[in-house]
């Protein structure tokens, strides 16, 4: 947080690095080391010289192209990881880096023996496919054939009875004939197949159709799904053979077949050949079967061999599709010779980007070395903080907001110590406030095993805001301390109530009211407030009060920070027209009814501050009376409401003619000084700082409408933004009795049944209730309304926020953001 020197170091994070804009002239040679040394540095943001040009234009366009394939590569091998169950090994490979020609000649050859690897399993399961389709089909059709054999070998004499007499006339014609005439029977033939489940009825009505009724079709389907050898994908299917007389049925079968995706396959009509055939069937299936494990083994051995290695080349290729990426960023010379590329870099980085490019000389053995230099601008550099894994999370809820300004002050650093504690008034428990500590140090203690792993959107949330929920945690135990509040119950933690009942049965203590028997609790809420009559309104004076007082201190603050801008800046007509008249306005109004409210608790009046502050503008020449809490209180008020009626003109008239005359004089040439001061001044109303060249028009009608638009917008927002800090209070209020009610009306209720069943049900609600509602919901509230606080009541006080973030070349963040 701090850096040395002096009495009172500068905080780092109190304004953002000083950046310089820096030209690299690097001989062709060595840029691709040296821009490789910068990734790994990380401290340069270069920007594109070659803007107007396209992708294909550049100089290293085929390199990308190059590492664009090899991308597609990488892709393929994953992809095949994926299909196989292989998993990719995060162990580092220990051998020396692969030179980038090296590694694109080895992921081609890889590529084209899994590619021919994968072509001959393909040809092999298929045939096997095919085979075990056949080997099933053989064995359903022989059963058809074997069954039909036995119907055919009746006795002929009951076949002739059967036939004979009147029941000819019940009887096939083509029976008949064939009996009757031998010479007229007509050779039938037949094809087998299988057929998918789910086409067979549209199967069987097309044949029908289409033959019109001259074929015999027979189907059967099979118990289990088998694999189809076309698609390679489980299928149902039934098993058919269909009888039909003639070639041009054949013909209109076959095409029928082939439309419906259905195999077929030869079968013959020998009895020997058919055992004949299944038994080499079987045998070919159990070879094939052989030959496609082995050929998967192999596969599988290929796919190891990547995976053991495939991180380490997927992150090299990301760099060098990085460094090229950048290289394309760069121009060349005259010459064609050398490099020259321009980018931002934090001072304090000088001389290890100098370091960086010797290294590369060296490394490439150049004989020319590189060439460093600082390019002056007017152009507003980058925003860049140091921050760590603690202060990241806090510096992210600032820059959800809006990025800082180049060097203005940061928000971030208050943020660490106000948004918690803004958070805890408004969750004070201490019971909960130990829940949340307990999940914050689960995420903290695992943090490195949770960071390696694919975490869903809501526990991604929570493991980057880990240290912010750690402090609010802290804070909230706390608050819930002050409170007096664990799970809505009060305890005597440090020491004895000072109260005691009027009667030693203490019966009338929630309607008769207490006796002050010690000195006051030693350290927040007495716990005899807590049940009795008057809890209510105690608990909602105290903390309607002391959210005014925590509100108001937070907007002194951000109009102090205001000044420290102004005078950084160097910008004195915000620190006498801006700074000084919010100053005045806002504690002449609500900095003095905070002077009251700590009056009335030293001294215990009942003077009423409503009437106070309301007739301190309705009627303040008269007499206060009752409501007067220190003499000449009536002369105060009326210097005060002189001061604040005074700052309103103050702040809205005389800076518009100051920046009118500071353009006139910077113009005829006789403030050259002021150049700063007066662009300053402008991005304070709102503009961007840019070349001063592009602001020859000064429009004092525009200027004046701008500071008129602040000045009201100041004024309304100091009773508003007042008002929206009791919202400390609201919520807080609601959190202490939502927690007193599931305590009361929950857990007690159910202790009280005497019920083992009612208890375990009462426990059960109140854990959900206590989960669900005020660990998540409340806490949820609670944290918005903090942000809330913090970006509208606080920054916008002296927080402008149009900057632009500092993004380095880093190989690190281009791994981390494309994993």
């Amino acid at each position: 947080m701090f850096s040395g020197g002096g009495c009172c170091p500068p905080m780092d994070l109190m304004r953002s690095e000083t950046m310089q804009l820096v030209q690299l002239i690097i001989p062709a040679e060595s840029a691709r080391l040296a821009v490789s040394n910068l990734g790994d540095l990380g401290l340069v943001q270069f920007r594109d010289l070659n803007a107007d040009k396209s992708p294909f234009q550049r100089t290293y366009a085929a390199q990308i192209k190059r590492c664009g394939e090899m991308a597609r590569r990488m892709r393929f091998f994953k992809e095949q990881m994926s299909k196989a169950a292989i998993l990719t090994s995060s162990t580092q490979f220990s051998g020396a880096p692969l030179e980038f020609d090296d590694l694109e000649i080895k992921l081609g050859e890889f590529e084209t023996e899994l590619i021919e690897v994968n072509t001959n399993n393909g040809k092999l399961q298929r045939a096997y496919n095919e085979l075990v389709e056949y080997n099933i089909l053989l064995k359903k059709t022989g059963e058809f054939f074997c069954s039909a054999e036995r119907s055919a070998t009746q006795p002929q004499s009951e076949m002739l009875a059967d036939q004979s007499g009147d029941s000819s006339l019940e009887s096939p014609l083509l029976e008949q004939e064939m009996v009757t005439d031998p010479s007229k029977q007509v050779k039938l033939g037949f094809l087998s197949g299988l057929v998918p489940k789910q086409k067979a009825m549209a199967f069987e009505r097309i044949l029908f159709r289409s033959t019109r009724g001259n074929m015999l079709l027979r189907q059967e389907s099979i118990d289990e799904p088998i694999t189809d050898p076309q698609s390679g994908e489980k299928v149902v299917k039934n098993s058919f053979i269909i009888f039909y007389s003639g070639e041009r049925a054949k013909s209109k079968i076959v095409k029928i077949c082939d439309a419906f995706g259905a195999n077929r396959y030869p079968f013959p009509e020998d009895l020997a050949k058919q055992l004949h055939t299944i038994q080499e069937v079987s045998g070919k299936v159990s070879e094939l079967k052989v030959t496609v494990e082995i050929g998967l083994a192999h596969r599988d051995s290929i796919l190891k061999n990547i995976g053991s290695e495939f991180e380490q080349w997927n992150n090299r290729l990301k760099k060098e599709k990085a460094i090229y990426h950048t290289l394309n960023m760069f121009s060349l010379d005259v010459t064609k010779k050398c490099l020259v590329a321009e980018g931002w870099s934090p001072v304090f980085a000088t001389s290890k980007v100098q370091d960086a490019l010797h290294r590369a000389t060296t490394g490439s053995n150049s004989q020319v070395g590189s060439i460093f230099q600082i390019l002056n601008t007017q152009e507003s550099p980058p925003t860049y903080f140091q921050t760590n894994k603690f202060t990241s999370s806090f510096q992210g809820v600032v820059d959800a907001y809006g990025i800082a300004k180049y060097q203005e002050a940061n928000p971030g650093l208050f943020t660490i110590v106000t948004f918690p504690f803004l958070f805890a008034v408004m969750f004070g428990d201490w019971g909960h406030g130990i829940c949340l500590l307990l999940s914050a140090l689960y995420l903290i203690i695992r943090e490195k095993k949770l960071a390696s792993q694919k975490l869903n959107d809501m526990v991604e949330i929570m493991f980057d805001g880990r240290y912010v929920i750690l402090m609010m945690s802290l804070f909230s135990i706390y608050t819930g301390l002050v409170y007096n509040e664990f799970f809505s119950v009060p305890f005597e933690i440090f020491g004895k109530s000072a109260y005691a009942c009027r009667d030693p049965s203490c019966g009338d203590a929630t309607t008769e009211g207490l006796l002050k028997v010690r000195q006051v609790y030693p350290f927040g809420v007495d716990p005899v407030w807590h049940g009795s009559r008057s809890e209510l309104p105690f608990l909602n004076s105290l903390k309607m009060k002391m959210s005014i007082l925590l509100g108001l201190t937070q907007m002194n603050l951000g109009i102090v920070l205001s000044f420290f801008n102004a005078k950084f800046f160097k910008n004195s007509i915000n620190v006498w027209y801006q700074f000084v008249p919010r100053l005045i306005f806002l504690n002449s109004l609500f900095g003095y009814l905070s002077i009251l409210i700590i009056i009335k608790w030293c001294t215990g009046s009942k003077a009423d501050l409503y009437h106070v502050m309301i007739y301190m503008f309705l009627s303040p020449t008269d007499d206060i009376g009752e409501n007067q809490l220190f003499p000449g209180q009536k002369i105060v008020q009326l210097g005060l409401l002189l001061l604040a009626l005074v700052s309103v003109p103050w702040m809205l008239i005389p800076k518009p003619f100051l920046l009118k005359k500071q353009h006139e004089q910077r113009h005829q040439g006789q403030h050259y000084t002021m150049i700063q001061a007066t662009e300053d001044s402008v991005t304070q109303l709102g503009g961007h700082h840019e070349n001063p060249h592009h602001h020859e028009e000064f429009e004092f009608s525009e200027v004046f409408i701008h500071q008129l638009i602040h000045t009201i917008e100041f004024v309304l927002g100091a009773v508003s933004n007042t008002a929206s800090y009791l919202r400390l209070w609201a919520l807080s209020l609601a959190h202490s009795e939502l927690s007193s009610v599931f305590y009361d009306k929950v857990l007690l209720l159910a202790w009280g049944y005497n019920n083992i069943i009612i208890l375990v049900l009462g426990v059960t609600v109140f854990l959900f209730a206590t989960i669900g509602v005020l660990l998540s919901m409340e806490t949820l509230s609670a944290f918005l309304h903090a942000l809330r606080l913090h970006w509208v009541e606080f920054q916008d006080k002296f927080y402008e926020g149009d900057g632009y973030k500092f993004e380095p070349f880093a190989f690190s963040s281009i791994i981390e953001e494309e994993d």
